[in-house]
């Protein structure tokens, strides 16, 4: 886990879910074959944008046409991100389309321990609105130790709320890399 993550935001709202972040018919790819792994990333965050709610105004692809990573690497949301069925495969799309961080103001339980458990990448919680400050495409650096994000291009500074326990997990990769760091499994 860096502790410095710099790159572009893609705002979104409140109660963004599952199947928005990776719609069910794109479940259907092994994600142990390479090309098709791929795949996850090309579809996250490509739902219709008229038929959800919470997608960012003159919408702008998360992920261009052709591609597989986005050229956004910091998603910025409101409350509840990740509501939904309790699918697995949505923090990992997020994860190949290249995200490193989420900043919302809160995640739904089974959606944040998926994260988590996988250290897909950092899950961040703000008390602030930041999807309503912070727009699709801004500058953003997050220093991960301070727990702070600053928007370069607003040139305002907000502060995160504390990873906590789960930091140690980030940073071994998952929880199984952090339970075997901590002697809780055999190596």
């Amino acid at each position: 886990m860096k502790d410095i993550i710099k790159g572009k935001a893609y705002v979104l709202g409140n109660d963004i879910d599952t199947d928005q972040i990776i719609p069910a018919q794109h479940l259907v790819y092994s994600l142990s074959d390479p090309e098709e792994r791929k795949l996850y990333g090309k579809y996250a965050l490509s739902s219709v944008p008229d038929s959800y709610a919470g997608l960012p105004k003159g919408y702008i692809r998360f992920v261009e046409e052709g591609m597989s990573e986005s050229q956004f690497n910091i998603i910025i949301a409101g409350k509840n991100f990740g509501c939904g069925s309790s699918r697995e495969h949505a923090p990992v799309a997020l994860n190949i389309a290249g995200v490193e961080a989420v900043v919302a103001e809160s995640y739904a339980r089974i959606f944040y321990r998926n994260v988590v458990d996988g250290g897909f990448f950092i899950p961040f919680e703000t008390a602030d609105h930041l999807y309503k400050e912070v727009r699709t495409e801004d500058e953003i650096e997050l220093n991960v130790r301070k727990g702070l994000l600053r928007d370069i291009t607003s040139d305002k500074e907000y502060k995160l709320q504390p990873l906590g326990d789960v930091e140690g997990i980030l940073r071994a990769g998952s929880i199984f890399e952090y339970a075997k760091q901590e002697g809780m499994l055999k190596r």
